[in-house]
């Protein structure tokens, strides 16, 4: 059964429908309080020529280029490139594990002169579209055993590539991605069990060869044992962020008056944590704002997925869907201890130029699936 048979009726194709403007129009609004906090972040101040604010700005226009290009292009021929995507995908993920210098205790990052690149980024886009095509082929009308397998070694690769830089943040957001897909294409129940117990002899078996680090597990730990949390060593993270959303109060230290943002207190404040800075500095109020914002994109993509035409639209939304709202989930709850800290940026608002791009080019197929085939 289809998680949207209960939702509006498919429409049908036909003439191109007009850009979605709520979609639009909150993904602009969240993407302009990004650049906002990311100087604030870095610089105490709002700066548009700051130097993160510029590269910021600059992935805005490249993300937005490529928005505009799958927004405009049928999205049943831009998934015609999908393979090209998803094979090109594996081998920059691959070089990475090899040339790329380690950062934060993983080789995540490409570094092309001035220009810094996270490949599993790009590689979220590329899975979406490459899943999309091919279980929209396999979907009979429910995924058989055999095609459930075939999603999910096409899923595995880039998933085992990514763990061994080693990101776990971003393994969870590809494991997450890859269930909902299956289960919007029509997957048992039993058959998802099944690969639940898979996944979790696969990470025993991952904790065994050691491909999760120490201060992973201490993060962990941490998060278990809030009791045995040390505020100055792996619990530091989750102490100084708790401090700073709770320093926000209802309305908050109004702009620029962030203590924990200005004196330094919390780490990664432009990238993980710049939800820290938001509450801060906006409070209760201010994050209520941006949630509300992150709930008109996905109920907005929700909506696209329910009235596409086929199948590969409704993958398509939903998985830009499944993306964002797993990183907002996980993004804001490592800050106020729902989760562990295991890095996230926050979708369309943390800095992060490899990050913006790919969100845009999600919200992109979504416009493109609510303009239907043409």
């Amino acid at each position: 059964m289809m998680v949207f048979e209960l939702m509006p009726v498919r429409r049908a194709a036909g003439r191109a429908q007009r850009p979605d403007v709520i979609l639009i129009g909150s993904t602009g609004a969240l993407v302009v309080i990004g650049l906002a906090f990311v100087s604030i972040a870095t610089t105490g101040r709002i700066e548009p020529t700051a130097p993160h604010v510029v590269r910021q700005t600059v992935a805005l226009v490249v993300g937005v280029g490529i928005a505009w290009v799958l927004a405009t292009v049928d999205y049943r021929r831009s998934a015609l490139v999908a393979p090209l995507l998803y094979v090109a995908a594996l081998v920059v993920l691959s070089v990475v594990l090899i040339v790329g210098p380690p950062i934060n205790g993983a080789r995540a990052w490409l570094l092309v002169g001035p220009v810094q690149f996270q490949p599993s980024e790009a590689a979220k886009v590329a899975l979406i579209m490459m899943l999309a095509s091919l279980t929209q082929e396999r979907r009979e009308p429910a995924l058989t055993p055999w095609g459930i397998v075939a999603v999910v070694l096409v899923a595995a690769l880039p998933m085992c590539l990514i763990l061994l830089q080693p990101d776990f943040g971003t393994f969870l957001v590809f494991v997450a991605l890859t269930c909902v897909l299956l289960l919007v294409a029509g997957a048992r129940v039993r058959h998802m069990i099944v690969l639940g117990v898979v996944g979790l002899a696969a990470v025993g078996l991952a904790w065994q060869l050691d491909l999760v680090e120490d201060y992973q597990v201490e993060r962990f730990a941490v998060f278990l044992d809030a009791g045995a949390s040390d505020p100055q060593g792996a619990g530091y993270n989750t102490t100084q962020a708790q401090i700073a959303v709770g320093a926000g109060g209802l309305f908050g230290r109004g702009l620029l008056g962030g203590e924990q943002a200005a004196l330094g207190y919390v780490p990664e404040n432009h990238t993980d944590f710049i939800f820290t800075v938001i509450a801060e500095e906006t409070g209760f109020v201010g994050a209520l704002v941006l949630l509300g914002l992150y709930v008109l994109v996905l109920w907005r993509g929700l909506r696209i997925a329910a009235a596409a035409p086929d199948l590969r639209g409704t993958l398509l939304a939903v998985g830009g869907v499944a993306v964002i709202a797993v990183q907002v989930f996980v993004s804001i709850g490592m800050t106020v201890g729902l989760v562990p800290v295991i890095g996230l940026p926050l979708p369309l608002v943390s800095y992060g130029g490899t990050s913006l791009v790919a969100s845009l080019a999600m919200v992109g197929l979504m416009v493109s699936v609510h303009r239907g085939p043409r």
